[in-house]
C-alpha cells in the first residue's frame, strides 16, 4: 500500500485581521492599477476629440511652422537641419532656421515616425502629418503619469497620486497646449518640465538618492531642446536648492545632486545651438549659476571643517564667512571687467513684463499677443475650474503645515533625537515654492497658466487622496466585523473590540510584534487556523508615561461604537461629495475641450436657414496660391500668417509667426497702413501678392492698430507725435478716420463691400475671394522685376564668413530710402543698457494704460489714472459704449478701442465700465477683447464689485 506523504509549509503566524488587511491591500492595488489605466485613456481620448471631429489636420499658425520644420528634418537630415537658412520666409532677408528653434519637438517626431515605420506593421505605421497630429495626445498622457508620480513623491501617498494624475489628465491648464492636431512645443516641454521635476526631488530623497541628479542633467537637456520655457525650469530647481540650503539642510548629498543636475544640464544646454552660452550670460540665468557656486563653498567649507576637526561654532561661523568674503570679492572683480563689454545678455521684453507692474512691456509687438496679458481670476476658473481652484490652495496648506511642524521639531529637537529621514520635506518644500512661483508669474502672463497646471494638479490631488485616504480607512472595521476579524481580536480583553491598524502600530511601539509564539510552537503550519495576535494593552505598550489620560480618554471616545458611527458617515459624505463634483470637473472639462480643440485653421458654422457648413476658407486660400501661382511668388501678408503660407501654400512670405525681427515686422506694417500709392511704391519690390484676411471678427481690420503701433515703433513719421497711433482707425460711428480710409489694408479689406471703397486698378488686381468671405488675394501690378532678381542673387547676400551657409539676404536697392527713415526697436528696448527712448516710452505706457502722459495738461474728456474716466454722468458715450457691448457687436466696441484706446477704462455713474457689461451679459468673447486692449479686471464699482463678480447675475 502507498503512503501519502503530507509535507507541511511553516509560515509565520496570520491573524484574521492581516488576512483582510493582506487581501484589502492587493486589492488597493489592484484598483489603483485599473485607475491609472483609466486615467491614462481619459488623458488620450479627450486630447483625440479634435482629430475625431475635423480629421488630422495640424492647426492654428506655430505648429505649421514647426511641421514644416519637422518635414525638413526628416528629408535632410540632422547636420543639414542645422544650417538650414530659409529663404522663403522673411523675404528678402530669410531665417536661419537650424540656429533660431528649439529642436527638442521636430527630434522627437521624427524619431517615432522612424520607429514606427521600422517596424513594418500597417497597423502602426503612418506618415508624418499624422504623427505629429497625435504627438500632443502621447505626451499629454505621458505628463499626466509623471505627475502623479511627482505627487506620490511628495506625499507617499499612492491615492493622492492617482488623484493628481486624474486633474492633470482632463485639466484645461494642460489641455489648452495639447489638443490632437496643437503640434507646438508646449505639447510635449510639459512632459519634459514633469520629468525634469521629478528626477530632481527624487535626487533629493535622502543622502543616498543624489546620483538621481544624472537623470535630472539629462531630462533637462531634453527640456531646453523643447521650448523656451526651460528658464523657468531652471530658476525653479535653483530656488528649490536655495531654499534648502537656507533652511540648513544642506549636506553633501544635496550638493553632488546639485552639482550634477547643473553641470551636465548646462553642458547639453549648451549643445542646442538655439541656447549656446546663454546659461552662462543670461541675467534670466545668474541665479542658478549663483546656487551652484554657492553649493561648490559650502562644500568646500564642509571639507575644511571635517579635515580640521572644527567643531565650535564660532570657528566655523568664522571660517564660513571668510570662505563666501573672498568668493564675493572674486565675483564682484569678475563681473566688474565683464559687465561693461556686454557680455551678460539683457532681460527679454518678455521676462521684464514679468516684473513690472503695468500690463505692458513698452513693446508693441510683444502687446499685441492677447496671451502676454496678464491673466484675470475668471482666467483662472476657466482653466482650472473649480475642483482645482478650490481643492488646490486646502493642498497646498496642507503641505505647508507638515513642513512646519517638522522643520520645528527638527530645529529645536534636543541633539541627538532622531526624525523620521523619510518624510519627504525636500519634496514639499518643492511643490510649496512651485505653486507660489508658477502662480506669481501666470497672474502676469496668461500665457503661463500651463505652468501652473501641474502643480495646481498635484495640490488638489494631495487634499482629495488625503481625504479618500481618511474616508476609506473609516470602513476598515466594517469590514473586520463583516469577516469575523473584530471578534478574534478581543482575546484577553473580552468584548472590546480592536482595530487591527491600531493594534499593529501599537505593537510596533512597544516592540511586540505578531511574533509571539502560540501555545506548542512558535510558527503555526500552512493548514493550521489563523489567530489574531494579542494587542498590546492601551498605555501600557509604549514608553512610561508616554500617554496621559486625557489622550487616552480621546483616543478611547474616537475608537468607541457611536464615534466609528459617526465617522462612517462623515466618510461616506466625504467620498459622495468627491464623485459627484470630480463628475462635474470631468463633465466641464470635456465640455471645454470642444472649445479648445477648434482647428482655428477651420471652422464649423451655420447658414441663415441653420444648416451646417465647415468653413474651410483659409486652407482652400493657400491651396489656391499653391496652385496658381509660380512658385516663386512672394506673398505678403501680416505676420500671424505665414507660417500657415508656407506650411501649406509652399510661397515665400514678408514674415511669419516669429517675433525675432521687429525692424521688419515694422516695415510690413508700415506697408499695410500706408496709403495705396505710398505702399505699392514699396510692395512692388517685396511682393507678387497681397493676402488680407475678411469677414469680421479677428480679421485684419480689427488687428490693424497694432499693424500701425508696431510699424510707428520703427518708423516715427507714421503717426507723428503718437506712439499709438489713435488716428488710424474708426470713429464711434463706425466710420473710418482719413487715415484709415486711405490704408492700402482698407481698400484691399473692403473692395467692392463698402461704397465707394476700390483699389486703384493700375497698381493691385483681386484674383481670389474665398467662398465665405475669409480671404482675399490680389496681385501686385508693375513688380519690380530688377528688385526680385537683386534679391534671388547669392552674391547680394551678407554671409557671417567666407564659405559659410549663414548668409543673410539684404533689402533691394531701390528701397535704401526707407532703410534710412527706420530707428532700429533696440534702442528704446533694451532697457539694461539705457539707449531707450524715454519720451517714446512714456508717452506709449502713459496712452496704452489711458492716463495722460506726465507733463501734459489734464483734460476732463480723457481719463484720469488707471481707474478709468473721470465722466462718470452717464454721457452719450458710456450710454453707447453699454449699448455695443450689450449687442455683443465687437466689431463696433474693437473699432472703437482702436481709435480711443482709453475708452476701456471708461466708467458710468454706478462705477462700472464695459468689462463689467460683458460679464453682466455673458459674453465672454466681448470680455476677452477688452482684457486684452487693457481692461482691469480687478477694478471694483461704487459697490466695491469686480467685473467677474458680475458672472451670475
Amino acid at each position: 500500500r502507498r503512503t501519502r506523504i503530507r509535507t507541511r509549509v511553516w509560515l509565520p503566524r496570520l491573524s484574521a485581521a492581516e488576512r483582510v488587511d493582506g487581501i484589502m491591500g492587493i486589492g488597493a492595488h489592484m484598483l489603483r492599477a485599473v485607475a491609472i489605466f483609466a486615467i491614462a485613456f481619459s488623458a488620450y481620448d479627450i486630447r483625440m476629440h479634435a482629430i475625431r471631429e475635423y480629421g488630422r489636420v495640424i492647426h492654428e499658425f506655430d505648429p505649421w511652422f514647426n511641421f514644416r520644420a519637422t518635414q525638413y528634418l526628416a528629408d535632410n537630415g540632422l547636420e543639414r537641419f542645422f544650417k538650414w537658412y530659409d529663404y522663403m520666409s522673411w523675404y528678402p532677408l530669410g531665417r536661419p532656421v537650424g540656429t533660431t528653434i528649439y529642436p527638442g519637438m521636430q527630434i522627437t517626431a521624427v524619431g517615432i515616425w522612424k520607429v514606427l515605420k521600422a517596424t513594418g506593421s500597417k497597423a502602426l505605421s503612418m506618415n508624418l502629418n499624422d504623427v505629429c497630429c497625435f504627438v500632443p495626445c502621447w505626451f499629454g498622457v505621458s505628463a499626466t503619469l509623471l505627475l502623479g508620480l511627482i505627487t506620490h513623491e511628495v506625499t507617499k501617498s499612492a491615492n493622492a497620486g492617482v488623484f493628481a494624475a486624474a486633474v492633470m489628465a482632463i485639466v484645461p491648464a494642460h489641455l489648452m497646449r495639447s489638443v490632437g492636431g496643437g503640434y507646438d512645443n508646449e505639447s510635449i516641454a510639459v512632459t519634459a518640465m514633469c520629468l525634469t521635476f521629478y528626477c530632481w526631488i527624487r535626487s533629493t530623497r535622502n543622502e543616498k538618492s543624489w546620483p538621481v541628479g544624472v537623470l535630472t542633467g539629462l531630462a533637462y537637456t531634453y527640456m531646453v531642446a523643447a521650448w523656451g520655457g526651460y528658464i523657468f525650469v531652471v530658476n525653479m530647481i535653483g530656488l528649490h536648492a536655495f531654499l534648502l540650503v537656507a533652511m540648513g539642510r544642506f549636506d553633501s548629498s544635496l550638493h553632488k545632486a546639485y552639482t550634477l543636475f547643473f553641470v551636465i544640464g548646462t553642458f547639453g544646454a549648451t549643445r542646442v545651438p538655439v541656447v549656446g552660452l546663454v546659461p552662462l550670460r543670461s541675467l534670466e540665468q545668474m541665479a542658478p549659476l549663483g546656487v551652484f557656486a554657492l553649493m561648490q563653498l559650502l562644500e568646500l567649507e564642509r571639507q575644511i571643517r571635517v579635515r580640521r576637526k572644527i567643531t565650535s561654532p564660532a570657528e566655523i561661523y568664522k571660517l564660513r564667512v571668510s570662505i563666501l568674503s573672498a568668493a564675493a570679492a572674486v565675483a564682484a572683480v569678475v563681473v566688474g571687467v565683464l559687465y561693461p563689454t556686454g557680455y551678460f545678455g539683457p532681460l527679454s521684453s518678455r521676462v521684464r513684463g514679468l516684473f513690472v507692474k503695468h500690463t505692458r512691456t513698452g513693446n508693441p509687438l510683444v502687446d499685441s499677443v492677447a496671451e502676454h496679458q496678464p491673466a484675470s481670476n475668471n482666467a483662472y476658473y476657466q482653466y482650472l475650474q473649480g475642483w482645482t481652484v478650490y481643492l488646490a490652495p486646502a493642498g497646498w496648506m496642507w503641505l505647508f503645515c507638515e513642513t512646519a511642524v517638522y522643520y520645528a521639531s527638527w530645529l529645536f529637537a534636543p541633539k541627538g533625537t532622531s526624525l523620521d529621514e523619510d518624510n519627504r520635506v525636500s519634496a514639499k518644500v518643492f511643490c510649496l515654492s512651485y505653486g507660489i512661483v508658477a502662480y506669481y508669474f501666470c497672474n502676469k502672463m496668461v500665457r503661463l497658466i500651463i505652468l501652473l497646471g501641474p502643480v495646481a494638479s498635484a495640490l488638489a490631488g494631495v487634499s482629495s487622496g488625503l481625504l479618500f485616504d481618511w474616508a476609506t480607512t473609516q470602513f476598515f472595521w466594517v469590514v473586520a466585523v463583516a469577516t469575523g476579524a473584530d471578534a478574534d481580536a478581543a482575546d484577553d480583553e473580552g468584548p472590546k473590540k480592536v482595530d487591527s491598524k491600531a493594534a499593529k502600530a501599537a505593537a510596533k511601539a512597544s516592540g511586540k510584534g505578531s511574533k509571539a509564539p502560540r501555545k506548542g510552537g512558535g510558527q503555526a503550519a500552512a493548514d493550521d487556523d489563523f489567530d489574531i495576535p494579542e494587542p498590546p494593552k492601551r498605555g501600557r505598550g509604549g514608553r512610561k508615561g508616554s500617554s496621559s489620560k486625557l489622550v487616552q480618554g480621546m483616543a478611547k471616545a474616537y475608537d468607541s461604537g457611536p464615534a466609528r458611527i459617526a465617522r462612517v458617515l462623515v466618510a461616506s459624505a466625504i467620498l459622495y461629495g468627491e464623485v459627484k463634483y470630480f463628475r462635474e470637473f470631468y463633465d466641464v472639462c470635456h465640455a471645454m475641450s470642444a472649445g479648445m480643440s477648434h482647428p482655428s485653421i477651420m471652422m464649423k458654422g451655420h447658414l441663415r436657414d441653420g444648416t451646417p457648413v465647415l468653413i474651410d476658407d483659409y486652407r482652400e486660400a493657400y491651396w489656391w496660391l499653391r496652385d496658381n501661382t509660380p512658385p516663386d511668388s512672394r506673398v505678403m501678408a501680416w505676420w500671424d500668417y505665414g507660417y500657415q503660407i508656407t506650411g501649406i501654400a509652399n510661397r515665400t512670405t514678408i514674415a511669419d509667426g516669429n517675433t525675432w525681427n521687429h525692424e521688419h515686422i515694422a516695415t510690413l506694417g508700415r506697408c499695410l497702413t500706408a496709403p495705396e500709392k505710398h505702399a505699392h511704391r514699396i510692395v512692388r519690390h517685396l511682393a507678387d501678392y497681397v493676402l488680407v484676411w475678411a469677414g469680421g471678427g479677428g480679421d485684419d481690420l480689427a488687428k490693424s492698430p497694432h499693424m500701425a503701433r508696431i510699424g510707428n515703433s520703427v518708423y516715427d513719421d507714421i503717426c507723428p507725435g503718437d506712439p499709438t497711433c489713435r488716428m488710424f482707425g474708426f470713429d464711434r460711428a463706425g466710420t473710418p478716420t482719413p487715415m484709415m480710409a486711405n490704408s492700402l489694408l482698407f481698400k484691399l479689406h473692403s473692395h467692392n463691400h463698402r461704397p465707394g471703397v476700390q483699389v486703384d486698378p493700375s497698381r493691385f488686381q483681386e484674383v481670389y475671394t474665398s467662398k465665405y468671405g475669409k480671404v482675399r488675394i490680389f496681385k501686385v501690378l508693375s513688380v519690380s522685376k530688377e528688385s526680385k532678381e537683386w534679391a534671388a542673387n547669392a552674391s547680394n547676400r551678407v554671409c557671417d564668413a567666407p564659405g559659410s551657409w549663414y548668409c543673410a539676404g539684404r533689402y533691394p536697392e531701390a528701397l535704401d530710402w526707407l532703410q534710412k527713415k527706420r530707428k532700429d526697436f533696440k534702442q528704446l528696448e533694451d532697457f539694461n543698457r539705457g539707449g531707450r527712448d524715454d519720451k517714446y516710452y512714456e508717452e506709449y505706457m502713459a496712452r496704452m494704460e489711458g492716463r495722460k502722459p506726465a507733463g501734459a495738461a489734464a483734460s476732463t474728456k480723457e481719463t484720469k489714472g488707471k481707474s478709468g474716466s473721470s465722466d462718470k454722468q452717464g454721457s452719450d458715450a458710456t450710454t453707447r459704449m453699454k449699448h455695443l457691448v450689450r449687442k455683443n457687436d465687437i466689431d463696433g466696441v474693437a473699432h472703437w478701442l482702436a481709435t480711443e484706446p482709453d475708452a476701456v477704462h471708461m466708467r458710468s455713474s454706478d462705477g462700472r465700465g464695459p468689462l463689467f457689461w460683458a460679464y453682466q451679459a455673458g459674453h465672454t468673447e466681448m470680455a476677452a477683447l477688452l482684457l486684452a486692449a487693457g481692461a482691469d479686471a480687478e477694478a471694483t464699482d461704487d459697490e466695491g464689485m469686480r467685473p467677474s463678480d458680475l458672472k451670475a447675475t
